[in-house]
């Protein structure tokens, strides 16, 4: 199945923030995992697909659309929700809710991004005024000049080779970054597209959420 061109939004329990009810299109596709069932229906949202173990949520959901997950698995609920989004063809994704809870699952979250990548996808996740995506191996991305406001580049592990930040108050060229020291936190936006390229390894881009997030996502894919 081919949905390269749609967005499949995986929806954890998160607070109701306005700035990020999704607003799927057409070709779009939405994953309530466990309790972002809640969370959608909050937002006036039907989730095409309701996944999870439930344990959460409290209660299977009244959905026509549910797979239902053991308690005691290897993956969490939002692992299963991307493979199954993956598996429909889905190569962009966006991350609600995934952010700001309990650190293990905020740390596990960050390293999804980097499994998507290596899947030939690529993931935004998104919440708690924070917005972070994976770059790797050769990819570029650019940021438009109305950015402002901080943005961090962190090594997800071991080295990042031929790391270039350009039009960033800290540029670097071809620079080697290691996931043991943070020499990328707290760079800033100027007036200028930033751009943030990487010849070989992954890296985690930070920045903070104004509200702008869905009108700048269409220019944030990775090419």
């Amino acid at each position: 199945m081919d949905n390269l061109s749609g967005i499949c939004y995986i929806v954890g329990a998160m607070s109701l923030t306005p700035n990020l009810r999704p607003y799927p299109a057409p070709g779009d596709y939405v994953i309530a995992a466990d309790r972002g069932f809640d969370s959608l229906l909050a937002y006036g949202v039907m989730p095409d697909l309701a996944v999870g173990d439930f344990d959460s949520l409290g209660h299977r959901p009244n959905h026509p659309n549910v797979i239902q997950l053991p308690a005691e698995k290897d993956d969490t609920d939002m692992v299963y929700a991307l493979r199954k989004g993956l598996e429909m063809g889905y190569r962009r994704f966006i991350l609600l809710g995934g952010v700001g809870g309990r650190l293990e699952h905020t740390l596990g979250n960050l390293q999804l991004l980097d499994w998507l990548t290596l899947h030939g996808a690529q993931g935004f996740l998104a919440g708690e005024k924070t917005i972070v995506t994976c770059v790797r191996d050769g990819a570029c991305l650019t940021f438009p000049s109305t950015m402002s406001g901080y943005l961090s580049v962190f090594c997800n592990s071991g080295c990042a080779q031929g790391v270039t930040l350009a039009n960033l108050k800290y540029p670097l060229q071809d620079y080697t970054l290691t996931g043991s020291f943070p020499l990328g936190v707290s760079n800033q936006f100027l007036d200028a597209p930033a751009q943030v390229s990487v010849r070989e390894g992954s890296l985690l881009l930070i920045w903070e959420d104004k509200g702008d997030f869905y009108s700048l996502m269409p220019k944030l894919w990775v090419k």
